[in-house]
């Protein structure tokens, strides 16, 4: 795995950089490059990917995003999400930009039940970039890349082959790469030390004769070395590697035999070449017995090849069918991993009308509560108004009875009171006193007229009182009486 310092660019020596350090851990620090926008989130296209091991769909897939405003001020804002964004602990609002500063203390998510803590909570800070490198938390788009190179086609060659063979099936990401038997080229021979090549115009016509003959053999051999299969790591822990051990184990050994083959092929050719130096003409019989001995080890090569072609074939079978299995197996866990998404998901709505279903009992509760004290208002106010109509009832028993004119028979108007203290309208005993002069009451002789302020004084506010009709009537009773006192 890489290092968390390779997956920033720009110098390591010196300087300061912003970062967000997680809360109470050295590790999954998250950097934020001047100049670069950073977005937070369980999807695959953000700069940094948090994945919850304890709730999954705690971070939305894009939860929040950092970027510098015009001031190369850090701002954060809430793209969103699910669970929210707090800002030294006050929730943000969706889509609005919020400044941060050195020691601000952000929250992504909320705490789930028995914690007092969110998951994933980081302080803004500003450290050193030696200090800061081995806690960073590796970005989005590198391990991609990382997850993708396990996938990406690899070619083997002879040395690669022979230092992995030994390490079994789940080393090896692709086909072995052709190899070439062509005997210009130099070959490292394991303990003999190197053989260096010789150029082709040294060698006999009879031998540069058979490297087109090689090379069609090779291209005939290997057509489909650039073939590649692909094994997830995960998947081969599922899968019995029995076969593929035994198939790759023969392959190493045919490599093996080819190098060890080649190698004798090139010492021969040297050989050769050292003898047509010093006899050139001497000894003929044994360069021919050479060159026939460099023809055997030719054909025996591409024997060799032929064999090696036909098993890593078979071996891609074997793979093939292996990579069948292991993704029938990793479908059936996904479906799995859905259903208990799925089974989590239920519960937690469950919870969650669970806590409904409480709130409206107890909702239901104050609502009777206030509805019982809104009947006990309403039967007090009907008490109070039923005391208020039987006090006006009262009032005008009263009006009616004690305070009206016997003469009129309406309510006095400028009551005058009698020497035998019975009351009148001014102007009904004055119009009484042009007929008789004795009281229409008692009838006794009127021998004196007072005027009672009191009376008047009284009648007027409890006329107040009563309806607007027996105010009118009274207000026309004092402008005819006015009206033909005057005349």
């Amino acid at each position: 795995m890489e290092e968390p310092g390779s997956l920033v660019t720009g110098d390591r020596a010196g300087g300061r950089s912003w970062c967000l350090r997680r809360v109470g851990m050295n590790a999954e620090w998250l950097l934020l490059e001047d100049g670069n926008e950073v977005t937070i989130g369980r999807g695959f296209g953000v700069t940094y990917q948090l994945v919850s091991k304890i709730c999954p769909l705690m971070i939305s897939r894009n939860h929040c995003v950092l970027k510098q405003n015009v001031e190369g001020q850090w701002t954060i804002m809430d793209n969103k999400s699910l669970n929210g964004v707090w800002l030294n602990r006050e929730r943000l609002e969706p889509l609005k930009v919020y400044s941060i500063h050195k020691g601000d203390h952000i929250q992504l998510g909320v705490p789930l039940e028995n914690k007092e803590n969110a998951e994933y909570e980081y302080e803004v800070t500003e450290e050193d970039r030696e200090r800061m490198y081995p806690c960073l938390a590796p970005k989005n788009d590198q391990m991609t890349g990382k997850n993708r190179g396990l996938r990406t086609k690899r070619k083997f060659s002879l040395d690669e082959l022979e230092g992995s063979g030994a390490e079994g099936p789940s080393n090896l990401k692709s086909k072995i790469n052709k190899v070439s038997c062509e005997p210009g080229q130099p070959v490292k021979s394991h303990g003999k030390g190197e053989v260096a090549s010789q150029p082709s115009e040294y060698l006999d016509p009879k031998l540069t004769s058979l490297e087109p003959r090689k090379k069609a053999t090779e291209a005939h051999v290997h057509p489909g070395s650039a073939k590649v299969i692909e094994l997830h790591p995960k998947k081969q822990k599922a899968s019995n590697p029995s076969a593929s051990q035994s198939g790759l184990e023969l392959v190493r050994v045919t490599m093996s035999r080819i190098l060890k083959l080649k190698i004798q092929m090139q010492e021969k050719q040297v050989a050769v070449l050292k003898v047509k130096k010093q006899t050139q003409k001497g000894n003929s019989n044994r360069i021919v017995k050479m060159e026939q001995e460099l023809q055997d080890l030719q054909s025996q090569l591409c024997a060799e090849q032929a064999q090696q072609q036909a098993r890593v074939e078979q071996l891609e079978k074997t793979f093939q069918e292996e990579e069948q299995h292991l993704q029938g197996l990793e479908k059936e866990q996904g479906e799995e991993d859905l259903k208990q998404q799925l089974a989590q998901a239920l519960q937690e709505h469950r919870v969650l009308m669970e806590e409904l279903n409480r709130s409206k009992k107890d909702f239901e509760a104050v609502i009777q509560a206030k509805n019982k004290e809104l009947e006990q208002t309403k039967e007090e106010k009907e008490k109070v108004q039923a005391q208020k109509e039987e006090v006006l009832s009262h009032v005008n028993d009263v009006l009616e009875n004690e305070l009206q004119c016997i003469i009129c028979s309406e309510y006095f108007i400028e009551a005058v009171t009698l020497n035998c203290a019975h009351s009148f309208c001014s102007y009904c005993i004055n119009e009484w006193m042009k007929r008789k002069v004795e009281c229409p009451i008692c009838r006794k002789d009127i021998k004196s007229k007072t005027h009672s302020l009191v009376l008047d004084n009284c009648i007027n506010k409890m006329v107040d009182n009563l309806s607007s009709e027996v105010k009118e009537r009274r207000m026309v009773l004092i402008r005819e009486r006015k009206a033909k006192r005057l005349s």
